[in-house]
C-alpha cells in the first residue's frame, strides 16, 4: 500500500505513508520536522483520478464513492420530484359537478377582480384536471368579452361583443374546492 521507512537512527520505528497522503505511525513520535517533511511528501504524490482513464480497471475506492454518492441521490431525488409533478393532476370529466361548480367561481373571480366595465362568459373548457386525492381543480378556460356589465344576473345569455370590442382571453386556473361548505378559493390564476 504504501513504502515503509525507518527513522533517523532510531531501531523499530515503522512509518507508513498511504497514496493518499495520511501518515499512520506505529512508533514513538519523532521530531516535528521530520514529521513535516514527511507529510509534504506524502502530499506531493499524485493521487489516483476519481474516474479512471479509458482502457484502466475501475477501482472503488472511498474517496471516489463518496464523490459518486451525492450525484447518485441527487438524481434520485431530482427524478422522483419531476415524477410526481408529471401525475400530479389527472385528467376528469368536464362535467363533473365540482369540477362546473369551480368553473363558475373562477369566472365570477375573474369578473370581479377585472377592471373592464363588461363581463367575460365562458367560451370553452380546454384543460380539466384534478389533483390527486385532493379535490384541487387546474383548468384552462378560454373567455369572451360580452356587451353586458360585470353584475348582470345571467351572462351566459349575454351576446359577445363583436368587431373593435372584440376581446378573447386564455387563463389558466387552479381552485381549491370544498363544496360541502360552499368554500371555494383561487389559488393561482393566469391570463394572456
Amino acid at each position: 500500500m504504501g513504502e515503509t521507512r525507518q527513522g533517523d537512527g532510531e531501531k523499530g520505528l515503522d512509518r507508513r505513508t498511504s497514496l493518499r497522503g495520511r501518515v499512520s505511525s506505529s512508533g514513538p513520535p519523532r521530531g516535528r520536522a521530520v514529521w513535516v517533511a514527511e507529510l509534504r511528501r506524502a502530499a506531493a504524490q499524485e493521487l489516483p483520478p476519481c474516474f479512471p482513464a479509458r482502457g484502466q480497471p475501475s477501482v472503488l475506492t472511498l474517496d471516489s464513492m463518496f464523490l459518486k454518492v451525492p450525484l447518485f441521490l441527487g438524481l434520485i431525488v431530482l427524478g422522483t420530484h419531476v415524477w410526481t409533478i408529471q401525475k400530479e393532476f389527472v385528467n376528469i370529466y368536464k362535467k363533473h359537478d365540482y369540477f362546473v361548480a369551480s368553473v363558475e367561481f373562477a369566472v365570477a373571480r375573474f369578473n370581479d377582480d377585472n377592471m373592464e366595465m363588461n363581463a367575460y362568459r365562458l367560451l370553452e373548457v380546454r384543460r380539466a384536471q384534478q389533483k390527486r386525492w385532493t379535490m384541487i381543480y387546474l383548468m384552462d378556460l378560454e373567455m369572451g368579452r360580452t356587451t353586458c356589465e360585470k353584475h348582470v344576473e345571467d351572462i351566459d345569455n349575454c351576446p359577445l361583443q363583436e368587431g373593435p370590442g372584440e376581446k378573447k382571453v386564455g387563463c389558466t386556473f387552479i381552485v381549491d374546492a370544498r363544496p360541502w361548505f360552499s368554500q371555494f378559493t383561487l389559488l393561482n390564476s393566469t391570463c394572456v
